[in-house]
């Protein structure tokens, strides 16, 4: 009885969120080891089935960075990044769309299928969904001087046309989008997977974004996991160096989503089984919120952060007395 009564109690502390969230846009950057392993798998697909029949309205933008490493492997294609860009030559360009836009796709649309769900495997080159232009990488050479490096075909988004997604809105299907894009003349580019999960959602002015990491969400200095930081303090650790390496981009991102209009950003751990149902569904969720600023926090919980911080600043001053 006492099991049934807790069960009890996640559905009665998730049914606040699901009134607020409900027939909101929710963009999930679906990568990382969340996409490697089939307990997560299947638990990500059952994740979205269950924000689909709650009537949030999510859209799934995939990477598959090792999927394509492998398969270039394979084809004897040589792999080079020009800072963490992967240099991308009309034959590298065919294998990303093929593993992107074929295998990598059609997988999440049939997984999620089998999990009782409706899904239509899209790329951002559908609808002329992502338009793009040539990424120029700036690299920093002797001298300090600065020059911009060709890496092929990388793209840029220009702009978003989200006519197709508006359409499918409307329907029991749950987009899945390949992070490929076109330019006005038809030129194929791989567009990075979260860039293209924070444009979309600027322009579907989603509820929330959340990006899969394999992290367990922003860390302070002190090595801490932040549950909830304005974007103007991201701003700051970004600065002073405490939020580093390949943190900094995610967090870009966040912050480009939000001033975009996108409501909140979440950065969580996707190798906690179920962790999108837990950030949305749960007073603690599983990884960092990354708001705009605190005015979008309800009063009670502005107030409780304030108490909180409040009863830390006494703690450490009496702890500094003699």
């Amino acid at each position: 009885m006492e099991e049934l009564i807790a069960k009890a109690d996640v559905l009665l502390e998730a049914l606040p969120y699901m009134r607020r969230f409900a027939g909101r846009v929710v963009v999930i950057k679906y990568g990382g080891h969340a996409m490697l392993d089939e307990k997560l798998k299947s638990g990500f697909a059952q994740d979205v089935v269950l924000l689909k029949s709650l009537g949030l309205r999510p859209v799934v933008v995939h990477g598959g960075g090792p999927q394509i490493e492998e398969a270039l492997n394979r084809h004897g294609i040589e792999t080079r990044f020009v800072r963490g860009m992967r240099v991308t030559d009309e034959a590298t360009m065919e294998i990303v769309e093929m593993v992107l836009g074929g295998q990598i796709n059609k997988g999440i649309v049939a997984m999620i299928h089998t999990h009782g769900g409706k899904a239509i495997g899209l790329s951002g080159k559908d609808g002329r969904l992502l338009m793009a232009e040539k990424l120029l990488v700036r690299v920093e050479g002797k001298g300090n001087k600065v020059e911009n490096v060709d890496v092929g075909q990388v793209g840029r988004i220009t702009k978003i046309n989200p006519e197709i997604l508006e359409r499918i809105a409307g329907t029991d299907f749950i987009p899945v989008i390949a992070p490929v894009a076109t330019d006005e003349d038809g030129r194929t580019y791989n567009i990075n997977a979260d860039v293209a999960a924070a444009e979309i959602a600027r322009g579907l002015k989603a509820e929330k974004l959340i990006l899969l990491t394999d992290v367990a969400g922003i860390k302070n200095a002190k090595g801490e996991v932040q549950s909830l930081l304005t974007a103007a303090q991201a701003k700051r650790q970004v600065k002073a160096g405490s939020i580093a390496a390949g943190m900094v981009p995610k967090v870009e991102c966040a912050i480009s989503a939000l001033e975009g209009g996108v409501g909140q950003v979440h950065i969580i751990d996707g190798r906690v089984r179920h962790a999108v149902l837990l950030e949305i569904f749960t007073d603690r969720g599983v990884g960092t919120e990354v708001l705009l600023d605190m005015d979008q926090l309800p009063q009670a919980v502005r107030d409780a952060a304030k108490a909180a911080s409040q009863a830390k600043a006494k703690a450490k001053a009496k702890a500094k007395k003699p």
